[in-house]
């Protein structure tokens, strides 16, 4: 979560937040850190009433950067030990397992108390408490982390995409004003996209039944933005 004077935006995971982060320290001068991957619903009180910036994706798109992204590194976080029964699953059983979680209480009961206690300042700063409530909610991960990350807003929201990202942040500061530098729009549109894992096309990671499967768990934000399948 970082603070500026007109706006604050908040990280959802996996979403493009890395690239927006340095755009934000590196251009807006007083910006500053209120924490790491932390939900709306803990934008200080002085804060809230200012827009509030966050960015989605693809669901299908999602998954597949999470996973690659937590198989490549050394040691992966607890989510992923836990749903990938310690690396013994592949994409296609880790992520049906992921998106379990919210009908599966025997699965969900294991990773709790592997999770911390309380917020940190790294990896996904998710702590038991925060992803217990979706405990029978039939949410898939990717759902249930944006309505926990955004829900709390009391400011005016605004949610671009990650296929669109450097037009919707463009678009948005244009709005709040003032004019935008040539050295700020040339790092929104030209700078390199940070924090990457290598992997293909999202549509070669699944089979039919898991696209479903996705389709049917995160059926609300897929509606909500306008996602399909790339088949």
């Amino acid at each position: 979560m970082i603070a500026t004077d007109r706006f604050v935006y908040v990280h959802l995971h996996k979403s493009g937040g890395t690239f927006v982060n340095e755009c934000l320290e590196r251009y807006f001068p007083g910006a500053r850190r209120l924490g790491y991957h932390l939900p709306a619903s803990l934008i200080p009180a002085e804060l809230q009433s200012l827009p509030v910036l966050g960015f989605v994706r693809s669901p299908w798109s999602y998954y597949v950067s999470w996973y690659t992204f937590q198989s490549q590194m050394a040691q992966p976080n607890a989510l992923f030990r836990c749903v990938s029964e310690n690396r013994r699953l592949d994409f296609r059983g880790t992520i049906r397992n992921l998106l379990d979680l919210g009908s599966s209480s025997e699965r969900l009961d294991a990773l709790l108390p592997q999770l911390p206690a309380a917020y940190g300042q790294h990896g996904l700063n998710l702590p038991g408490f925060a992803l217990a409530p979706i405990r029978d909610s039939g949410k898939g991960f990717y759902s249930y982390l944006f309505d926990y990350m955004y829900g709390g807003s009391r400011g005016p929201l605004t949610i671009g995409r990650v296929e669109s990202l450097r037009a919707d942040l463009l678009a948005f500061l244009e709005r709040l004003g003032p004019p935008i530098s040539a050295e700020l729009r040339a790092f929104i549109e030209q700078a390199a996209p940070r924090n990457t894992s290598s992997h293909g096309r999202y549509r070669d990671y699944y089979d039919d039944a898991l696209a479903a499967l996705v389709a049917e768990r995160d059926e609300p934000l897929l509606e909500r933005f306008g996602y399909r399948f790339e088949a």
